[in-house]
Protein backbone atom coordinates (compact mmCIF):
# COMPACT_ATOMS: atom_id res chain seq x y z
CA UNK A 1 0.00 0.00 0.00
CA UNK A 2 1.32 3.67 -1.13
CA UNK A 3 1.48 5.91 1.84
CA UNK A 4 0.32 9.24 0.76
CA UNK A 5 1.81 12.87 1.62
CA UNK A 6 -0.41 15.11 3.15
CA UNK A 7 -0.37 18.17 1.68
CA UNK A 8 -0.33 21.48 3.94
CA UNK A 9 -4.10 21.61 4.14
CA UNK A 10 -5.42 17.69 3.72
CA UNK A 11 -9.34 17.07 2.63
CA UNK A 12 -11.40 14.98 4.81
CA UNK A 13 -11.06 12.24 3.01
CA UNK A 14 -6.90 12.54 2.43
CA UNK A 15 -6.89 13.02 6.37
CA UNK A 16 -9.08 10.25 6.82
CA UNK A 17 -6.88 8.05 4.43
CA UNK A 18 -3.97 8.67 5.95
CA UNK A 19 -4.63 8.74 9.54
CA UNK A 20 -6.23 4.66 8.16
CA UNK A 21 -2.59 4.00 6.88
CA UNK A 22 -1.13 5.12 10.24
CA UNK A 23 -3.43 3.65 12.68
CA UNK A 24 -4.37 0.22 11.28
CA UNK A 25 -8.49 2.06 11.85
CA UNK A 26 -10.85 3.33 9.89
CA UNK A 27 -11.49 7.33 10.19
CA UNK A 28 -14.30 9.33 9.76
CA UNK A 29 -14.79 13.13 10.36
CA UNK A 30 -17.23 12.35 13.25
CA UNK A 31 -14.03 10.69 14.53
CA UNK A 32 -11.10 13.22 13.83
CA UNK A 33 -13.53 16.18 15.68
CA UNK A 34 -13.67 13.61 18.51
CA UNK A 35 -9.97 12.96 18.67
CA UNK A 36 -9.61 16.83 18.71
CA UNK A 37 -8.73 17.72 15.56
CA UNK A 38 -9.34 21.12 14.51
CA UNK A 39 -11.06 21.87 10.86
CA UNK A 40 -10.79 24.73 8.79
CA UNK A 41 -12.12 26.39 5.97
CA UNK A 42 -11.04 28.81 3.60
CA UNK A 43 -12.54 32.30 4.02
CA UNK A 44 -12.41 34.94 0.96
CA UNK A 45 -12.23 38.23 1.90
CA UNK A 46 -15.35 39.95 3.26
CA UNK A 47 -15.90 43.53 3.90
CA UNK A 48 -18.96 42.98 6.39
CA UNK A 49 -16.07 41.89 8.32
CA UNK A 50 -12.96 44.16 8.26
CA UNK A 51 -11.70 43.33 11.84
CA UNK A 52 -12.00 39.42 11.01
CA UNK A 53 -9.43 39.88 8.18
CA UNK A 54 -7.05 42.57 9.32
CA UNK A 55 -4.82 43.11 6.78
CA UNK A 56 -5.83 39.82 4.95
CA UNK A 57 -7.65 41.42 1.61
CA UNK A 58 -7.54 37.42 0.01
CA UNK A 59 -8.52 35.66 2.87
CA UNK A 60 -7.53 32.87 5.78
CA UNK A 61 -8.00 29.47 6.74
CA UNK A 62 -9.85 29.86 9.58
CA UNK A 63 -10.47 27.30 12.47
CA UNK A 64 -13.55 25.37 13.53
CA UNK A 65 -13.51 24.87 17.38
CA UNK A 66 -16.35 26.00 18.98
CA UNK A 67 -18.09 22.97 20.92
CA UNK A 68 -21.93 23.81 19.19
CA UNK A 69 -20.11 23.93 15.56
CA UNK A 70 -18.32 21.28 16.09
CA UNK A 71 -20.66 18.80 17.50
CA UNK A 72 -22.64 19.87 14.72
CA UNK A 73 -20.45 18.56 12.34
CA UNK A 74 -19.48 15.41 14.32
CA UNK A 75 -23.63 14.81 13.99
CA UNK A 76 -23.21 14.58 10.17
CA UNK A 77 -24.46 17.64 9.29
CA UNK A 78 -24.97 18.27 5.34
CA UNK A 79 -23.01 21.62 5.54
CA UNK A 80 -20.35 23.71 7.15
CA UNK A 81 -21.77 26.16 9.89
CA UNK A 82 -19.16 28.56 11.46
CA UNK A 83 -21.00 30.95 14.61
CA UNK A 84 -17.19 31.32 16.57
CA UNK A 85 -13.82 31.24 14.69
CA UNK A 86 -10.61 32.99 15.14
CA UNK A 87 -9.70 36.47 13.51
CA UNK A 88 -6.54 36.38 11.28
CA UNK A 89 -4.58 37.47 14.30
CA UNK A 90 -6.21 34.33 15.92
CA UNK A 91 -7.87 35.99 19.03
CA UNK A 92 -11.44 34.18 19.87
CA UNK A 93 -14.13 36.08 17.47
CA UNK A 94 -17.94 35.37 17.21
CA UNK A 95 -19.79 35.99 14.14
CA UNK A 96 -23.12 37.60 13.41
CA UNK A 97 -25.80 35.47 12.96
CA UNK A 98 -26.17 33.30 11.22
CA UNK A 99 -22.97 33.26 11.47
CA UNK A 100 -20.94 31.70 7.89
CA UNK A 101 -22.09 28.62 5.84
CA UNK A 102 -19.72 26.01 3.70
CA UNK A 103 -19.65 23.41 2.20
CA UNK A 104 -18.59 20.05 3.42
CA UNK A 105 -16.01 19.96 0.96
CA UNK A 106 -14.29 22.91 1.72
CA UNK A 107 -13.37 21.30 5.34
CA UNK A 108 -9.19 20.92 5.76
CA UNK A 109 -6.85 19.62 8.47
CA UNK A 110 -3.59 20.58 9.10
CA UNK A 111 -1.00 18.56 8.21
CA UNK A 112 0.80 19.19 11.51
CA UNK A 113 -2.07 18.14 13.57
CA UNK A 114 -2.61 15.11 11.77
CA UNK A 115 1.26 14.16 12.06
CA UNK A 116 0.67 14.87 16.46
CA UNK A 117 -2.63 13.05 16.51
CA UNK A 118 -1.19 8.96 16.31
CA UNK A 119 1.49 9.82 19.13
CA UNK A 120 -1.30 11.60 20.90
CA UNK A 121 -3.30 8.82 20.73
CA UNK A 122 -0.81 6.36 21.60
CA UNK A 123 -0.01 8.80 24.92
CA UNK A 124 -3.42 8.43 25.88
CA UNK A 125 -3.56 4.73 25.25
CA UNK A 126 -0.62 4.45 27.69
CA UNK A 127 -2.11 6.59 30.20
CA UNK A 128 -5.33 5.40 30.46
CA UNK A 129 -3.21 2.23 32.15
CA UNK A 130 -1.84 4.60 35.12
CA UNK A 131 -3.76 7.22 36.96
CA UNK A 132 -3.58 10.67 36.71
CA UNK A 133 -1.83 13.11 39.20
CA UNK A 134 -2.82 16.29 38.29
CA UNK A 135 -0.97 19.26 40.22
CA UNK A 136 -1.35 22.26 41.28
CA UNK A 137 0.54 25.07 39.49
CA UNK A 138 3.26 26.63 40.78
CA UNK A 139 3.56 30.37 41.21
CA UNK A 140 6.56 30.70 38.38
CA UNK A 141 4.07 28.82 35.81
CA UNK A 142 1.67 31.47 34.40
CA UNK A 143 -1.20 29.56 33.57
CA UNK A 144 -2.66 29.09 29.91
CA UNK A 145 -4.45 31.14 27.85
CA UNK A 146 -8.20 31.98 26.84
CA UNK A 147 -7.83 29.91 23.91
CA UNK A 148 -6.01 26.94 25.30
CA UNK A 149 -8.79 27.10 27.88
CA UNK A 150 -11.59 26.52 24.97
CA UNK A 151 -9.30 24.22 23.46
CA UNK A 152 -9.20 21.75 25.55
CA UNK A 153 -12.99 22.35 27.95
CA UNK A 154 -15.09 24.06 25.72
CA UNK A 155 -16.76 20.99 24.14
CA UNK A 156 -17.14 19.44 27.76
CA UNK A 157 -19.60 21.59 28.97
CA UNK A 158 -22.92 23.04 27.31
CA UNK A 159 -22.20 26.60 28.38
CA UNK A 160 -20.79 29.28 26.32
CA UNK A 161 -17.57 29.04 27.82
CA UNK A 162 -15.99 32.02 26.17
CA UNK A 163 -19.06 34.14 27.05
CA UNK A 164 -18.15 32.69 30.74
CA UNK A 165 -14.39 33.71 30.57
CA UNK A 166 -15.22 37.07 29.18
CA UNK A 167 -17.60 37.72 32.07
CA UNK A 168 -17.34 35.49 34.62
CA UNK A 169 -13.70 37.31 35.86
CA UNK A 170 -11.95 34.36 37.84
CA UNK A 171 -14.97 31.82 37.50
CA UNK A 172 -15.88 30.12 40.46
CA UNK A 173 -15.46 33.55 42.33
CA UNK A 174 -13.14 36.00 43.26
CA UNK A 175 -10.67 33.52 43.91
CA UNK A 176 -11.50 31.01 40.88
CA UNK A 177 -9.09 30.03 38.60
CA UNK A 178 -7.77 33.14 36.65
CA UNK A 179 -4.31 33.77 37.45
CA UNK A 180 -4.42 36.58 40.19
CA UNK A 181 -2.92 39.78 38.48
CA UNK A 182 -2.61 38.21 35.20
CA UNK A 183 -5.24 40.69 33.32
CA UNK A 184 -4.22 43.92 35.18
CA UNK A 185 -2.36 45.23 32.26
CA UNK A 186 -5.00 43.82 29.98
CA UNK A 187 -7.48 41.46 29.59
CA UNK A 188 -5.94 39.50 26.94
CA UNK A 189 -3.33 38.93 29.04
CA UNK A 190 -5.43 37.21 31.61
CA UNK A 191 -4.62 33.42 32.20
CA UNK A 192 -5.96 30.18 33.95
CA UNK A 193 -4.93 27.48 35.99
CA UNK A 194 -6.38 24.41 34.44
CA UNK A 195 -6.29 22.53 37.78
CA UNK A 196 -8.66 24.84 39.71
CA UNK A 197 -10.73 25.27 36.22
CA UNK A 198 -11.26 21.79 35.65
CA UNK A 199 -12.15 20.93 39.12
CA UNK A 200 -14.63 23.84 38.97
CA UNK A 201 -16.25 22.32 35.87
CA UNK A 202 -16.55 19.12 37.78
CA UNK A 203 -18.03 20.71 41.02
CA UNK A 204 -20.08 23.11 39.35
CA UNK A 205 -21.31 21.64 35.84
CA UNK A 206 -20.39 18.21 36.63
CA UNK A 207 -18.02 17.59 34.03
CA UNK A 208 -16.99 13.98 34.85
CA UNK A 209 -13.60 13.44 35.96
CA UNK A 210 -12.69 10.69 32.96
CA UNK A 211 -13.18 13.79 30.12
CA UNK A 212 -11.33 16.29 32.37
CA UNK A 213 -8.52 13.49 32.49
CA UNK A 214 -8.61 13.08 28.79
CA UNK A 215 -8.63 16.70 28.10
CA UNK A 216 -5.42 16.80 30.22
CA UNK A 217 -3.35 13.67 28.33
CA UNK A 218 -4.69 15.56 24.78
CA UNK A 219 -3.30 18.67 24.87
CA UNK A 220 0.69 19.47 24.91
CA UNK A 221 0.26 22.48 26.78
CA UNK A 222 -1.53 20.98 29.57
CA UNK A 223 1.36 18.34 30.51
CA UNK A 224 3.73 20.69 33.11
CA UNK A 225 0.45 20.37 34.64
CA UNK A 226 0.85 16.60 34.98
CA UNK A 227 4.22 15.84 35.58
CA UNK A 228 5.56 17.87 39.04
CA UNK A 229 5.00 16.05 41.85
CA UNK A 230 1.29 16.13 43.25
CA UNK A 231 0.03 18.58 45.50
CA UNK A 232 -3.33 17.02 44.60
CA UNK A 233 -4.91 15.11 42.24
CA UNK A 234 -8.12 14.54 39.96
CA UNK A 235 -9.77 10.67 40.92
Amino acid sequence: MTIIELPFRATTKQACHWLAQQTGNPWTLARMIQSGLTPYVWLDYDAGYPDLFGDANGGYAAPIFFEGDTRRLAAGSEDVLITITKDVYQIVAQLKPPGFRRALHELRFLKKDLQRLPGKLKREAEARSQPLKLVAAIEARSGINQDQVLMAFSSLVKIDLAQALREGGGIFGDEGAMVKGSAKKAKNKAVWNPVTLALGLNDVYRVPMSHLTRAFHAHEFLSAWTELPPKFSLP
